[in-house]
């Protein structure tokens, strides 16, 4: 069978993406269908969750960080072995930059490279026949965006649903079903977004409830029929990305404080030939002695000051690593190479002291957006002058940023600048930038100095 794909998307962030894009993994996944999933933008936590119920990498595509190549490969790597693609929207459907339709980071230039056709959820909390002209409105804003049919969501009543249902119809879509509203939070959050998918207790269970609510309440058949081959497929072959740091085994950390790890990156370093060495240093383990480099994934560090702060043995072989071989952190990871955090509470917890700055949780301050980092100097991802496209999302802010030298020089996704990010010494460097790729084209003029 030919992988056939479709989108979830919404108007607006809020709108009910993750559950119907969970709903229909976990009822088509019953029914039988290989199912994989992606998720547009630079989320680490929703893939955690398309991953849980696939059994497969979560990963994710970006029309601005990515070159076309490395879309081409994360979407066969994504459809390998698979009847049915679902790919979940970020945002609403046609929210990114204010850059031209196909590099905007928006969802809806993944939906046009590909051809996928789009199920719109529309929450119908505090309305009724105006889902109609919304759905009208967002079948005909491009051209290049095939609006294959709706799903409502939230519904309070039969008699609620009628009146979405016959609008929805009356602006010429399809209406594949309706979610009925039911009490209580359906997936707790937190200052990031949704809980981890490996801290929930009972995820086999809620996610089999979620089944059972698509089979009663969804229209499977009639959105799997709506759900196309793509209009370009993925191009097989190694993906470009970001290199592996230096070596083949990378020791990466990976527990409930680091575990955002881009999966097409992992799966790059280990098509380029390395292997991953996970280790956990909530659980007091240092990297392994045998890897040639150390990765400190973003995560929830500052929920776990206290416990990675007592890790004892953790921090001194994490020390003792570093002497010889590269450390890089990222966001959470970065947090932890520093001297102390200072958790929620205003404590100040000491940290692995690998860097010179210090972080705090308590005087938050939301930093969002896409970057484009320069680097200063060569270190572990790249030589001098290497242009990275990534994001930050963190409410932690610098207490002290010390005197280590800069890592990188960082414009926003518009190009504006934002003057040097982060810190390296010696064979550590760490930032709050996350890298998703490399900017294919090498700068070779002046890097501005910070």
């Amino acid at each position: 069978m030919t992988t056939r794909a479709i989108m979830v998307a919404a108007p607006r962030s809020g709108g009910g993406k993750t559950t119907l894009t969970l709903a229909l993994l976990a009822a088509f996944g019953r029914r039988g269908l290989r199912v994989g999933a992606v998720k547009t933008g630079p989320d680490y936590i929703d893939p955690a969750f398309h991953a849980a119920i696939t059994g497969r990498p979560g990963l994710n595509l970006d029309s601005w960080c990515m070159p076309n190549p490395l879309l081409h490969g994360v979407m066969a790597a994504a459809c390998e072995d698979v009847d049915l693609l679902v790919v979940e929207s970020a945002m609403g459907l046609f929210d990114g930059l204010s850059l031209p339709d196909g590099e905007r980071g928006a969802p809806s230039d993944i939906a046009a490279f590909f051809g996928i056709p789009v199920l719109l959820v529309l929450d119908m909390s505090g309305q009724g026949q105006s889902v109609g002209p919304i759905a009208q409105g967002f079948a005909r804003w491009s051209a290049d965006v095939r609006v294959s049919g709706v799903v409502l969501n939230r519904v309070a009543s039969a008699r609620h649903e009628r009146l979405g249902r016959e609008a929805v119809q009356a602006a010429g879509l399809p209406v594949y079903g309706a979610l009925m509203r039911q009490g209580g939070q359906v997936l707790p959050e937190r200052h990031l977004g949704l809980v981890q998918a490996r801290e929930h207790g009972n995820l086999a269970g809620w996610l089999a409830d979620l089944a059972d609510k698509a089979e009663r309440e969804l229209d499977l058949d009639g959105i799997l029929s709506a759900a196309a081959p793509l209009a370009q497929p993925g191009a097989g072959g190694p993906l470009a990305g970001l290199p592996p740091p230096p070596g083949q085994r990378i020791a990466v950390a990976d527990d409930a404080a680091f575990s955002f790890l881009y999966g097409h990156l992992a799966l790059f370093w280990r098509q380029a030939g390395a292997e991953l060495v996970p280790f956990s240093p909530l659980a007091d383990e240092a990297p392994d002695p045998s890897c040639t480099a150390c990765w400190l994934p973003g995560g929830y560090p500052e929920l776990h000051a206290g416990q990675l702060a007592e890790a004892a043995t953790f921090r001194s072989g994490l020390a003792r690593f570093a002497q010889t071989r590269a450390v890089h952190g990222e966001c959470g990871g970065f947090m932890v190479l520093g001297q102390g955090l200072e958790d929620a509470q205003g404590v100040r917890h000491t940290m692995a002291g690998l860097l010179d700055h210090s972080t705090s949780f308590a005087r938050r301050k939301l930093n969002l957006g896409y970057r484009e980092a320069t680097l200063l100097d060569d270190g572990v991802l790249g030589p001098r002058g290497t242009r990275l496209r990534g994001h930050e999302f963190h409410y932690a802010t610098v207490l002290d940023a010390g005197r280590d030298a800069p890592l990188a020089s960082l414009n926003s996704g518009l190009g504006e600048a934002l003057g040097a990010c982060g810190g390296q010494r010696g064979f550590v460097s760490g930032s709050f930038f996350h890298v998703l790729a490399t900017v294919p084209e090498r700068v070779d003029a002046a890097i501005p100095t910070p």
